[in-house]
């Protein structure tokens, strides 16, 4: 790396703290008042939301929404669903029938702090809530319904059976058997992938994108995904905990086939490269710019914790 990149380097990286910052007012912004006899739950649901981490979802669904040329507020509160969906799913990945872990983003998961049926309705609320959070955007947005209209089937579709629950169940199913690389593919695909297709893809139709360039975006994040997953799956071997801020082994302990048990670690890294690489490719031929967007999408694959 030049001089030159170095300072790029170091600026983005300044952005990034800003617009995390940004994401969580927003987050905090949309989160339901903690009120009434039920407001435990509201405590434990911004308990999970507000635990920190990378804010890789929103932030990726604004920048895609810059790169056409988005000026609005519009995408904010699919930025905040998508972060309540995507915690959801943490949530329940914590819990004693699922993953059993205690530790999430360097502290307690939320099952340990509020118990497991609490943390079970936690999780339920952050995904009925996304959604309430998502169709306000109606009301707030009239003028942009149809755009508002295909966003929200994109939230749901990729969140269901058809994408992250549905990688979800598959690799509930094969958990503790040894599993070929298609089927891992898939996981990976649906699992990973689809909240992250969901994202881009929102960003670019709430900005106007046509439906050739939504789909260019869907591969690239599609792409960004495996890249991301394939990264997760060496670093839980090869940082440590206090890095990470979870257990790592983790997919050791549940006896989880992953690409690094597949293809070895020097295989795998060369899959991030790959698909990092070939994201970035798909962006750059769409018009419009966003420098941040592609450093951002390095940064991430390229991620050390």
């Amino acid at each position: 790396m030049n001089s030159r990149e170095a300072e790029g380097a170091c600026g983005f990286h300044e952005l990034r703290k800003k617009r995390i910052q940004e994401i969580e007012q927003i987050l905090t912004g949309y989160l339901p008042k903690e009120e009434g006899y039920q407001k435990i739950i509201m405590e434990a649901m911004a308990y999970s939301l507000m635990a920190g981490g990378k804010r890789l979802r929103p932030m990726l669904m604004r920048e895609t929404y810059r790169l056409f040329g988005g000026k609005g507020k519009v995408v904010e509160p699919f930025m905040a669903a998508l972060e309540m969906i995507h915690t959801y799913s943490l949530v329940h990945d914590d819990l004693p029938a699922m993953d059993d872990d205690e530790l999430r983003r360097g502290r307690k998961t939320t099952h340990v702090v509020y118990g497991e049926d609490l943390g079970i309705l936690a999780g339920d609320a952050l995904l009925n809530y996304a959604f309430e959070t998502a169709a306000s955007a109606f009301a707030d947005y009239p003028d942009e319904s149809l755009a508002i209209g295909k966003a929200v089937g994109i939230l749901g579709k990729k969140a269901g059976i058809y994408g992250m629950l549905g990688g979800q169940v598959v690799d509930v199913k094969e958990t503790g058997r040894a599993v070929d690389k298609d089927v891992l593919d898939f996981i990976y695909a649906l699992k990973t992938g689809a909240l992250l297709e969901s994202a881009m893809m929102i960003g670019a139709v709430l900005a106007g994108a046509g439906e050739e360039e939504v789909w260019t975006v869907e591969k690239a994040a599609g792409k960004v995904g495996l890249a991301f997953q394939v990264q997760d799956d060496i670093l839980d071997v090869t940082s440590t905990a206090e890095v990470l801020g979870k257990p790592i082994r983790s997919d050791e302990k549940n006896e989880k086939t992953t690409y690094v048990t597949l293809l070895g670690i020097e295989e795998a890294k060369k899959v991030v490269e790959r698909e990092s690489f070939e994201a970035v490719e798909l962006l750059r031929g769409l018009p419009g710019s966003n420098p941040y967007l592609e450093w951002l999408l390095g940064e991430l694959v390229h991620r050390k914790k």
